[in-house]
């Protein structure tokens, strides 16, 4: 399994608050990839993320060493890591309303299990066609489904950074999970709102199919938001087989 992920902080921002990372649980034969965009200021956007990216990590490698299915494990390990996100805002009042976003993907058996919280994406890149796997749970998202804002305005709407769910900030989160084929040859991606919301899905497909080395993949990408002035943490983890 070919998995990668690059980060960088825009051409804006002070500081990096977005995570990701990968692991291979060889003895499951499955693969564990996770993207988190934090927020809540200086001091804890950037926690939030960490822990919630590691905390969900190591929770997904116990239940499944424990014999749990692909898709309980992930809600348990989102579970942990709101958990580990909310309890630690709750001791430090500096900390208080930090949290993230999640996207995290399974790979196994040629199964793909996408989970998400917030508008972290998850994308599969096929010979000819970008599919989009989730749906942001964003206010921008909430006034396209009305049809107050037209899908092709949603990325200029001065609200667009407004999300509706987020890990850590409550006790408790739903987050939306689903699993499908993951066709030989198709790649994934999962990145952060500062990848997507600077470039479209054709340049972002494109990139995605023009290299079978993850790491060029992803250096493409970040190249070529920071060229297009990111003005957030942009993050990129590409995976296929």
């Amino acid at each position: 399994m070919n998995c990668f992920a690059q980060s960088d902080k825009g051409t804006v921002r002070k500081e990096n608050q977005d995570r990701a990372a990968c692991a291979h649980i060889r003895r499951k034969g499955c693969t564990i990839a996770v993207v988190c965009d934090g927020m809540g200021g200086a001091a804890g956007g950037k926690l939030a993320s960490d822990l919630a990216a590691s905390t969900f990590l190591a929770d997904f490698r116990r239940e499944m060493q424990a014999g749990i299915a692909v898709e309980p494990a992930m809600r348990h390990a989102c579970d942990a890591a709101n958990r580990a996100v909310y309890d630690r805002a709750c001791a430090d009042p500096d900390l208080h309303g930090m949290g993230t976003t999640i996207v995290a993907a399974c790979v196994r058996h040629g199964r793909l299990t996408v989970l998400h919280v917030g508008d972290s994406r998850a994308y599969l890149a096929c010979l000819r066609r970008m599919q989009q796997l989730t749906t942001d749970h964003s206010l921008v998202q909430e006034l396209v489904a009305s049809g107050q804002v037209l899908p092709e305005q949603a990325h200029r709407h001065p609200r667009r950074n407004v999300i509706t769910r987020a890990v850590g900030v409550g006790p408790k989160v739903e987050p939306d999970c689903r699993t499908l084929p993951f066709p030989l040859g198709a790649r994934l991606l999962l990145c952060t709102d500062g990848l997507s919301n600077t470039l479209s899905d054709v340049q972002m497909h494109d990139f995605c199919r023009s290299s079978r080395d993850a790491k060029q993949i992803c250096s493409r990408l970040i190249a070529a938001a920071l060229a297009r002035g990111a003005r957030d943490n942009v993050t990129a983890l590409v995976l296929f087989r």
